[in-house]
């Protein structure tokens, strides 16, 4: 272990004195976490932060200690620059089973990967937020992914950006600064570039991270979505349509700015010949604001509109021109006799709307006329469409993975999922047993299964035949990684609803489960009833999960848990002689929704347990003595989360080319059927229901 200062490097500004100490002192009495890359990643590797005073926060702003565990990806490296930037001082960084990321300070403590290390670190953490939590002079934190550029938007098309000051070249209106991302902007926009139907420009200031969500607009010109409303939207702007006057095509903006009912202006630009000496000029958007001359608004820019006070019935004749038929009825403004058919409009919505809805007496316009170009959700309503990230530290879901969802609303119009730990399969030559170990490392969640999964395959590829002995203690070893890893997700489900007892009792019965030998799991066997029991009678978590997460008919390749619990008989250890010997049968819910995976969880791990209690001690998979070095080879197992198959070849006791097949990685590809439709909570909801496993998923 090894500790970088006696200050710490996230002290806050303020000379040492009584009080300050004190403060000091009653941090370091409640150490509160922000783990990345997320808690069951902790669990995971067998630490018990309550045993070391720690608790886990569930936002930046509430943590005192960011604490990394393990090796990070480069863009988990970024959102927790984020992260910790968000986190208020005094703040300490604690690393166990790795380095500081390249983009934070020097760790306040680093330590082993174990529950002893700690334990040991938690002290020393103690001491230094006691004594160095304040400091005269604190060293300031910049990162590159913090570096911010101003640009500048028009505040009525959202699409109009620049890199200076001036006027928007579509209505005049004065543009406004923001700040946009600095070197995060492109990648974002090529992670994203799958969206092909959506043509915006961002507002991203950072990878997206966790907790605070920055939204975008979505400003899809010209395209269609039919896919979510079953009709063609031309989504502009609220206000675009104040730009269309006078074109060839007479398309419409429908901007009836009027003072009275007098004379109604239909924004329909005049030719200059046509105006006359008692024209006014008007804001289109303050209407307050009138000009005797052309100008522009000094409130917000935009070009000032000519408006004829006077103006009668040879205007609306005028105007009919154009083929809309409006029927002023002025006791009662009834519009209900307009024809639309000979127009090109860029929506099919009805516009049969009455007068007095698109203007007030002031002459402002309605929400109705400022809408009127946005796409309909499924309950009429129109609003803007905001793609919101959540993750890669995000309560509920599994740390390191991206959940991009479009909203409109609190309804998720579409979604995608992506990993910012994908494993890269395509590496170097290396020695067989150094690839079991970082095939191992790299899968933090199911470690045991993809060292068997190694195990065989290279075995498989010197042409060794199975030994029942070994398999015996290899497939006990593999139950018990899927009752833990199973009590994993409980715990995450637990975290994801605010059930804290569940994620309390889950997390320890993951964690005695980790360590035990088959008298101690045999010896778990009432409590994990009795928390099967309590969940499933739990009227609550039922009615949430019920119908929540269903997949649509005919989705393919489901695997794990996923498959079973849609009545799929999928289970690679049905072809496993050695699990035909244990007395293996399979079991499979059928609904498919969140509450079936919960309760085909509940079977496997009853399951598992009386697997292990037939093979006896589970045993960690080691590589048996290889004679021939080289050849090709292929294994399978069931994982946690479902069939993995790796494919490799080896030349020589090197490790030349590696191919591998996951249940993640297949899963991942289902989120955006599952949140399409769905509120909010729903679809968070029914994305936790997959467990999924970022690192599991190959790039």
């Amino acid at each position: 272990m090894s500790e970088a200062a006696t200050t710490l490097a996230g002290a806050r500004k303020g000379r040492p004195s009584i009080l300050r100490r004190w403060v000091g002192q009653a941090l370091a009495r409640n150490l509160s976490c922000l783990v990345v890359p997320g808690p069951e990643v902790a669990l995971a590797h067998g630490l018990d932060l309550a045993a070391a005073d720690m608790r886990i926060a569930a936002t930046p702003r509430d943590a005192t200690v960011l604490l990394i565990v393990g090796e990070l990806s480069q863009k988990l490296d970024e959102a927790t620059a984020v992260l910790y930037a968000q986190m208020p001082r005094p703040r300490a960084i604690l690393v166990l089973g790795g380095s500081a990321p390249s983009s934070l300070p020097q760790a306040d403590v680093s330590a082993d990967l174990s529950q002893t290390e700690l334990m040991e670190a938690a002290t020393r953490l103690q001491r230094l937020l006691a004594e160095g939590a304040f400091a005269a002079s604190p060293d300031d934190f910049d990162s590159s992914i913090l570096q911010t550029k101003t640009e500048y938007v028009c505040p009525m098309h959202p699409e109009v950006v620049e890199d200076e000051p001036g006027s928007c070249p579509k209505c005049g209106m004065d543009l406004v600064a923001r700040e946009a991302g600095g070197d995060s902007d492109a990648g974002e926009h090529d992670e994203n570039r799958g969206h092909e139907h959506h043509e915006h420009h961002h507002d991203h200031k950072h990878e997206s991270e966790g907790h605070d969500h920055h939204h975008a607009h979505h400003n899809d010109h010209g395209q269609s979505h039919e896919r979510h409303h079953g009709h063609h939207q031309n989504h502009k702007h609220a206000h675009d349509h104040e730009q269309h006057q006078g074109d060839d095509d007479h398309e419409h903006a429908h901007c009836h700015e009027h003072e009275d009912h007098q004379g109604q202006d239909h924004g329909h630009q005049q030719e200059p010949a046509q105006e006359q000496s008692g024209t006014e000029y008007i804001c289109p958007m303050h209407p307050e604001v009138v000009r005797s001359e052309p100008g522009r608004c000094p409130k917000c820019g935009m070009d000032l509109e000519p408006h004829k006070p006077g103006e009668d019935e040879s205007v609306k004749e005028d105007v009919s021109e154009h083929d809309h038929e409006h029927h002023h009825d002025h006791s009662g403004h009834d519009h209900d006799g307009h024809d639309h058919s000979d127009h090109d409009h860029d929506h099919d919505h009805d516009h049969d709307h009455d007068h007095d809805h698109d203007h007030d007496s002031s002459g402002f316009m309605s929400m109705v006329e400022v809408t009127k170009d946005l796409p309909r959700s499924a309950d009429g309503l129109a609003m803007d469409w905001l793609e919101v990230p959540f993750g890669p530290c995000f309560p509920g879901l599994p740390g390191g993975l991206k959940l991009t969802l479009t909203l409109d609303g609190d309804g998720v119009t579409e979604g995608q999922a992506t990993s910012l730990v994908a494993m890269n399969t395509s590496s170097e030559e290396v020695a067989v047993e150094t690839f079991i170990e970082r095939l191992a490392a790299a899968m933090p969640l199911a470690p045991v299964s993809y060292r068997l999964l190694a195990c065989r395959a290279i075995e498989q590829a010197a042409g060794l035949e199975p030994d029942p002995a070994v398999e015996r203690g290899r497939a006990a070893a593999l139950e018990r990684e899927r009752i833990a890893s199973h009590l994993g997700w409980l715990a995450q489900l637990g975290r994801q609803l605010s059930f804290v007892w569940l994620t309390r009792r889950a997390a320890a019965l993951q964690l005695e489960t980790q360590r035990a030998d088959r008298e101690q799991l045999v010896a778990l066997r009432p409590a994990l009833q009795s928390l099967i029991a309590r969940l499933e009678h739990t009227p609550l978590l039922k009615a949430r999960l019920k119908g929540i997460g269903a997949l649509p008919h005919g989705s393919q390749d489901l695997r794990g848990t996923v498959a079973r619990a849609s009545g799929r008989t999928e289970d690679a250890r049905q072809a496993d002689a050695m699990y035909r010997e244990l007395g293996f049968e399979m079991r499979a819910e059928s609904a498919g929704d969140a509450w079936a995976r919960l309760r085909q969880r509940h079977v496997e791990i009853m399951t598992s347990l009386d697997l292990v209690e037939v093979a006896g001690d589970p045993e960690l998979p080691k590589l048996r003595a290889i004679d021939n070095p080289s050849g090709t080879g292929e294994a399978t197992v069931e994982t946690p989360r479902g069939r993995a198959t790796l494919r490799l070849t080896q030349e020589r006791g090197q490790v030349v080319s590696v191919e591998l097949d996951s249940a993640c990685s297949q899963h991942i590809g289902l989120v955006a059927d599952l949140v399409e439709g769905q509120e909010l909570g729903d679809a968070l909801v029914a994305v936790g229901s997959l467990d999924l496993s970022p690192w599991e998923v190959t790039s």
